[in-house]
């Protein structure tokens, strides 16, 4: 089975992770994705052979709407996830956030994906119309298999970088984890 057929696997046997896609789905967003640690974080534990899925800090909900990036609508999408379901929501509209990162207008969710400061980190899952699991990554997905934390070239920010690692505590957390800087 190749790596994007095992996640979805497993993504679809965690129902922790299945309520927030589904909760997601319901906001009716176009391109949209739970991003981030919402994936990096179950294959980094089942690929160190953890039994159970380590705790969420919150859930990212990512998505790209060029006509609405006002941060207001992301508060208002947060407050409805919240009332279907009971977790700490982080929803970004990936189309205005070039301005605070200083690039150039992101295209896409995997676009804007493609500028994070760690490859790992750019991944994220979907619901189809039909109810199929779909994942994200401008990168790929086989990475999140070779125990790395890997720097993004595309935004070399190394000391981002070191402090994310640090202040999130992967490598506490996930011990067989690599640093690729």
């Amino acid at each position: 089975m190749n790596s994007e057929a095992r996640i979805k696997q497993w993504i679809a046997n965690d129902p922790v992770r299945m309520r927030a896609l589904f909760a997601a789905a319901s906001l009716g967003l176009s391109d949209w994705c739970l991003a981030a640690g919402f994936v990096r974080n179950l294959v980094w534990d089942k690929v160190h052979g953890f039994s159970q899925a380590t705790d969420l800090n919150d859930i990212d909900l990512v998505h790209f709407d060029p006509v609405d990036i006002s941060e207001s609508r992301d508060r208002k999408l947060e407050r409805e996830l919240v009332s279907v379901l009971d977790v700490p929501w982080s929803v970004k509209n990936q189309a205005r956030m070039h301005k605070r990162n200083r690039d150039r207008p992101y295209t896409s969710t995997s676009d804007a994906m493609s500028y994070w400061v760690e490859v790992e980190t750019a991944v994220g899952a979907a619901l189809s119309n039909t109810g199929d699991i779909l994942l994200v990554s401008p990168f790929g997905f086989d990475t999140l298999f070779d125990f790395t934390v890997t720097i993004n070239t595309k935004r070399p920010k190394p000391q981002d970088f070191n402090d994310r690692i640090v202040t999130k505590q992967w490598l506490e957390i996930w011990p067989r984890l690599v640093v690729n800087a």
